[in-house]
């Protein structure tokens, strides 16, 4: 199974900041993510202090942030550098 992503408003305004070799990083990963939101290259784990949130790596410093939207959507909420985590 693959999951559709729907965007929000932060994560398009956020992504458009990326430099270029960034946004190709963030755009490999979110392939991974589509097919295997577990997949061992993305370290991705639930936000300490929320009940639905995750973040994955799409390097070693640029975080994306999402939520399942039932069985099929992930929502992407916000892409950035790590320090967005602190957000949570």
């Amino acid at each position: 199974m693959t999951f559709q992503f729907a965007y929000s408003k932060d994560f398009k305004k956020h992504y458009k900041k990326l430099s270029v070799p960034e946004k190709k990083q963030v755009t490999s990963k979110l392939v991974l993510l589509a097919k295997n939101p577990l997949h061992p290259s993305l370290r991705t784990k639930r936000i300490k202090g929320t009940d639905k949130l995750f973040e994955s790596s799409a390097n070693m410093d640029i975080r994306l942030i999402w939520y399942y939207e039932g069985d099929r959507i992930i929502i992407l909420t916000d892409v950035g550098h790590h320090d967005i985590l602190k957000q949570f």
